[in-house]
């Protein structure tokens, strides 16, 4: 029973699908280079004076916003990740309703290990739902019609479009595989028994961590209840059990101490800071004593250049995610120490990919050997607060 097999689509919209894939790929690989180039060549030497430091790249969109080379980039960029999801919805129409069924079907007798719990009462907050983030239309909540998985499906099916022909997400699920990779080379006698996917939509970031610690409980929230839904399915197809339920990360309802890892991948830039310091207290809570804590996100402003500030932060203004420069502009260690997280053990940095690195190689990034690729360049950038150096669990613990 594999949900995906439901995703049929004809010649021609593969035909589409595919193009578009190598559009998006052009705009954010190939023109991002040659607008890099035109931006060195022309516009760097008029304003030297006034990039000194990274929080200077106001300067940089300035001069560059009405230049044609960066106007054709961002409309190229801007229509290619419209049309990521857009190119996806005639065949996810054609198949909801066998969709919906086979999803209706396993969220009555979920697989052994897995569940799913809902709360249609739930409150999606206001970064969510006043936007379509990413350009997705419907973003991950909507619901059209009793349970309802077609947000679940886009995202999924639309989210292969867009990473398709990317050569650094290579396979879904590649930033959950590269951290769960680092952390078992890094740190080998790390053995979580639990862990905890904050944002987890369908899951496809989390379910790597089963392959690394086979014998770790697999949790995801998320605030829209058609991804949850659809994850349930990816899930059971893969044979991965998960525990899915619909929450807000700010809040959730957990004991305490519950996890002893907690992930997340592509969150924190899509909200609001005052929530980022909310969910990031309240990762300390659920949080044991020990246990680890890794994001991967955006590198943060001061970590790169003011011109690297200006191409990353593309997205605030041109792809419905507001919240995504005030959040880089933040220190990351600050908001761990600031959630209560000890300072020695909070953490900033770029890990491989592990997809495209290889084994040998990776290894030796994640032992500091080798420095990484930068984030989107074979790379990952990632914050959040190390194991405890004593931390070694018993084999009891891991039967609890």
């Amino acid at each position: 029973m594999n949900i995906e097999r439901c995703f049929r689509p004809t010649h021609d919209e593969r035909a589409r699908q595919k193009m578009i894939s190598m559009l998006r790929k052009h705009a954010i690989i190939d023109m991002r280079q040659d607008l890099r180039m035109d931006y060195e060549q022309r516009i760097a030497p008029t304003i030297a004076d006034k990039v000194n430091e990274p929080s200077q790249w106001r300067a940089i969109r300035h001069a560059m916003e009405s230049e044609p080379s960066y106007r054709f980039y961002s409309s190229i960029r801007y229509n290619a990740q419209e049309m990521c999801y857009q190119s996806v919805q005639p065949a996810v129409e054609r198949g909801l309703g066998e969709m919906i069924e086979m999803a209706r079907q396993l969220a009555k007798s979920p697989p052994a290990g897995s569940s799913l719990r809902l709360n249609p009462h739930l409150q999606v907050p206001r970064y969510v739902s006043a936007l379509d983030v990413h350009l997705a239309p419907g973003c991950f909540h909507s619901e059209f019609t009793a349970d309802d998985v077609a947000q679940g499906a886009v995202i999924a099916q639309g989210g292969k479009v867009f990473t398709g022909q990317h050569p650094y997400r290579k396979r879904p699920g590649v930033v959950g595989e590269s951290v769960a990779n680092w952390l078992g080379e890094k740190y080998p006698g790390f053995k979580p028994r639990r862990i905890l996917d904050l944002g987890t939509t369908s899951g496809k970031n989390l379910l790597p961590y089963h392959a690394v610690f086979p014998q770790a409980e697999l949790y995801g929230i998320d605030v829209g209840a058609p991804v949850l839904r659809y994850g349930l399915a990816l899930a059971a197809a893969e044979g991965v059990p998960v525990h899915f339920s619909q929450q807000n990360a700010e809040h959730t309802d957990f004991p305490d101490g519950f996890f002893d890892l907690i992930v997340s991948s592509f969150f924190f830039h899509e909200v609001a800071l005052k929530s980022t310091r909310q969910i990031l207290v309240e990762c300390r809570r659920l949080l044991s004593a020990g246990g680890a804590m890794v994001h991967m996100e955006l590198p943060n402003e001061a970590a790169v250049s003011s011109y690297e500030n200006f191409f990353w932060n593309w997205d605030t203004e041109n792809n419905n995610e507001p919240h995504y420069t005030v959040f880089r502009e933040q220190l990351p260690q600050e908001l761990c120490t600031a959630a209560g997280f000890p300072a020695d053990r909070c953490f900033a940095h770029t890990i491989a990919d592990y997809a495209t690195a290889g084994v040998e190689r990776f290894a030796k990034i994640a032992r500091g050997e080798l420095a990484a690729p930068g984030h989107g360049s074979g790379g990952w950038f990632v914050f959040g607060v190390a194991p405890a150096p004593t931390t070694q669990l018993r084999p009891s613990d891991l039967a609890r």
